[in-house]
């Protein structure tokens, strides 16, 4: 019975942070943190 119990609460947790990652509202967030590994590092100060 525990383990009927901790295994619908792991599904939850897993639901959540799906319906969490694909929600409208992190897109842009998402997308941001999808572009940092392309962008140029610029020195500041080049000397």
């Amino acid at each position: 019975m525990v383990a009927g119990i901790v295994t619908a609460l792991l599904l939850a947790v897993f639901i959540g942070g799906w319906a969490w990652a694909w929600s409208p509202r992190r897109r842009e967030a998402f997308d941001k943190a999808a572009r940092l590994p392309l962008q140029d590092e610029r020195e500041e100060d080049p000397r």
